[in-house]
């Protein structure tokens, strides 16, 4: 694969099951790289076809309504001063546009009824009038939490609730105060909706979250059902108990969360006792967890690489779609099948579906050209042990017998992990020529709660737990794959994966090339400038100004006048997650030291996200520029 290839495939995923008909409607995926932008087309599989159902270029989130009769969804039309709208679409294949909110909509979710959508709209609370005053004002900042990666700017803006008749159009707000909500869900009589908020008096250091509830009668005040924690979905099963996603709380943790019930009054009995983290998204999205009955729950867990789609109850849990693969979202269909979507590593993605036998087949062939040119590799797993772990990852390797170059990925998180799924980056490595090699360390997500704690508190040492199961990888992966060239080692990653790169290198001379991408370098002055800085209690167990010596001993930085290997700097200047201060003190250090070092800044509208989504033409830039570096210190 090259770089040039990105606008070649389409992703598709939020699948949505029509109750009535059977018929499927889902959102495929595609970068435009003429035009520099992304296009998000629905698609319908309705009588053994698969045809582009609307027009819009920007169109996603599709819900069918309770009777299958219409779909409704969000667009963004053509032209800058456009926002996303709820929109409808019937039998007739006549598009309505439906609100006119003037920041757009986020998230719908239609009532049992039929009659009505709630949406999620935010608004302004800054006084101005208009955008050009707006943009000219300096901004009146009064709690640290006012920009966040990927949103940009956050202290002038909330999010609530609103209702929409869907005949008239006409809408009413039901959520209001200081904090945003989402992640809502009626109850299936349709007199209350439940939904997820951070009402925390300091929601930048105490990143918690609360499942309330509020009726849709006029009047109707919030009630909060659970107390302060990490909750990432709420929704209600067919008999109207409300289930929850999360743990109760009193400060940001690394706790793995469990399916719960909510009895109304506060209480919370756990279904699950899974020691896997569970896969969530927007309001109705299908990743989400959904009830089946019988007190049965379906949702997508993180399991070694691999993200099944998993049946949970009081009785245990059973892996009901699995395999070296990754499901991106599922629904249920009226016969009593499974349709889902899901990528593994030589294909972007395809919709399929399991019939209640347990059957397979899959309905759509949406990547066929691009997987017939692309020359996709197939990896190879492997395995080695770190201190007494099993560390497992995988090796990608271009066709031949020759040696070819190691590029040793490290992936961001920590608390994520590589996958079985489809990954651009590591098929344009190879595709180049590299042989690329990717692990999940300790810390990483998928292997548990004792794993994914691995790295708090360790970051101070001279050898950190997690760094040196990522010290001892191309060791362990060239002796198991002897292509694999020892004497032109590269080493790269982002975020997590940045900071890990620095720490490797300053311990690891053996390495010609690096990039350092996005990256944590500096945990004193990461502390006052991240949109995450509960993250630096949550890993260091340290805080400023108490804790500054601790900070800057566990900073990459403090060690990086000990790197040798030739190292390029990326990051964009509105990445709020790990501000380019960051970068620009690690860039400094390097060209004053006299190594070999540049600098990739990329232009404001970039942040933390970049590398997955950033403007088409900025992610190529992205790939040629480090396929020059390493190509000029490893060929």
């Amino acid at each position: 694969m090259r770089p040039d290839q990105l606008g070649d495939y389409s992703i598709p995923g939020d699948v949505q099951v029509n109750p009535a008909t059977g018929d499927v409607v889902y959102v495929s995926t595609t970068m435009d790289l003429d035009d520099d932008t992304y296009l998000r087309h629905l698609w319908i599989l309705s009588d053994g076809k698969n045809r582009r159902l609307t027009e819009g270029n920007a169109d996603s989130s599709p819900r069918w309504s309770p009777d299958g009769s219409q779909l409704a969804f969000i667009r963004k039309e053509d032209g800058d001063d456009k926002k996303p709208q709820l929109a409808l679409v019937g039998d007739d294949g006549v598009v309505r546009i439906i609100t006119e909110f003037d920041n757009g909509v986020s998230e719908i979710a239609w009532s049992p009824d039929g009659s009505t959508i709630a949406v999620g709209a935010s608004e302004y609370i800054d006084g101005h009038e208009d955008e050009e005053e707006r943009s000219r004002a300096p901004r009146r900042i009064t709690q640290p939490a006012f920009r966040f990666d990927n949103r940009s700017w956050t202290y002038n803006v909330r999010s609530h609730i609103h209702l929409v008749d869907i005949e008239t159009g006409d809408s009413r707000q039901i959520t209001d105060g200081d904090a945003s909500e989402g992640q809502f869900a009626w109850s299936p009589d349709g007199t209350t909706i439940a939904y997820i908020s951070n009402i925390e008096k300091r929601p930048w250091m105490e990143f918690l979250t609360t499942v309330l509830t509020v009726g849709i009668a006029e009047g109707s005040e919030p009630q909060a059902v659970t107390a302060r924690g990490e909750w990432h979905w709420c929704g209600y099963d067919a008999s109207g108990q409300l289930l929850a996603y999360g743990h109760a709380t009193e400060g940001p943790s690394l706790t793995i969360g469990q399916l719960c019930r909510l009895d109304g009054a506060g209480g919370v009995e756990a279904i699950t006792s899974t020691d896997r983290h569970l896969m969530t998204g927007g309001t109705g999205h299908t990743i989400n967890p959904r009830p089946v009955g019988d007190g049965v729950v379906l949702a997508v867990a993180q399991d070694t690489g691999a993200e099944h789609l998993m049946a949970f109850s009081d009785g245990g849990e059973v892996v009901r779609i699995g395999g070296n693969r990754v499901v991106t979202s599922f629904a249920l269909d009226p016969m009593g099948g499974i349709v889902f979507s899901s990528s593994h590593p030589t294909s972007p993605g395809e919709v399929y579906r399991i019939d209640p036998s347990g059957d397979e087949s899959v309905l759509t062939d949406i990547n066929a050209a691009f997987i017939a040119e692309a020359d996709l590799i197939e990896p190879a797993e492997f395995t080695f042990e770190s201190d007494g772990h099993e560390i497992h990852g995988w090796v990608f390797l271009p066709p031949g017998e020759d040696k070819v170059p190691l590029l040793f990925n490290i992936h961001g998180g920590p608390a994520a992990q590589y996958t079985w799924g489809f990954f651009d980056e590591f098929q344009v490595y190879a595709g180049a020529g590299y042989g690329v090699v990717a692990v999940n360390p300790r810390g990483s997500s998928g292997r548990g709660q004792d794993w994914v704690d691995t790295p708090v508190g360790e970051w101070i040492k001279d050898e950190p737990a997690d760094q040196m199961d990522l010290k001892r990888v191309p060791d362990s992966a060239a002796e198991q794959f002897p292509r694999l060239d020892m004497d032109r080692l590269g080493i790269m990653g982002g975020s997590y994966g940045g900071l890990s790169t620095v720490m490797i290198a300053s311990m690891d001379q053996r390495y010609k090339s690096a990039v350092a991408e996005r990256g944590v370098y500096n945990w004193l002055s990461m502390a006052g400038s991240s949109d995450i800085p509960f993250f630096i209690p949550l890993y260091l167990d340290a805080n400023m100004p108490d804790d500054a010596v601790d900070l800057w001993k566990s900073s990459p930085l403090a060690r990086a006048h000990k790197i040798e290997t030739p190292t390029l700097i990326i990051h964009s200047e509105h990445d709020f997650r790990c501000p380019v201060e960051q970068g620009q003190q690690l860039f400094t250090l390097l060209a004053t030291k006299g190594l070999d070092t540049e600098f990739l800044l990329f232009p404001p509208g970039e942040g933390h996200e970049l590398s997955r989504s950033g403007t088409p033409k900025h992610r190529r830039e992205r790939f040629e520029a480090i396929l020059e570096w390493h190509g000029g210190h490893l060929r």
